[in-house]
């Protein structure tokens, strides 16, 4: 099983997706919120890039927004 960890904040539709995503897949996966843990937000620009949420990480791959395209080419669904 990957190691999944979704970079969240409670207001974002696009998060909701994604984890919804995830969970109809019984992807399991760690779910942080930004907006909380400024250290982990910190983690998610430094992996990303980016300031923007969703950004999710499947085993060191690097997925910004909601796409399940690549959620599933990277926990190998296709």
């Amino acid at each position: 099983m990957p190691r999944v960890i979704v970079y969240s904040t409670p207001t974002c539709p696009y998060c909701e997706k994604t984890k919804e995503f995830l969970a109809e897949h019984n992807i399991d996966f760690e779910d942080v919120n930004v907006a909380e843990d400024r250290e982990r937000a910190m983690e998610m620009v430094e992996k990303s890039g980016q300031m923007g949420v969703p950004v999710t990480d499947i085993d060191g791959e690097i997925i910004v927004g909601y796409d399940p395209a690549a959620f599933k080419k990277a926990l190998g669904l296709e």
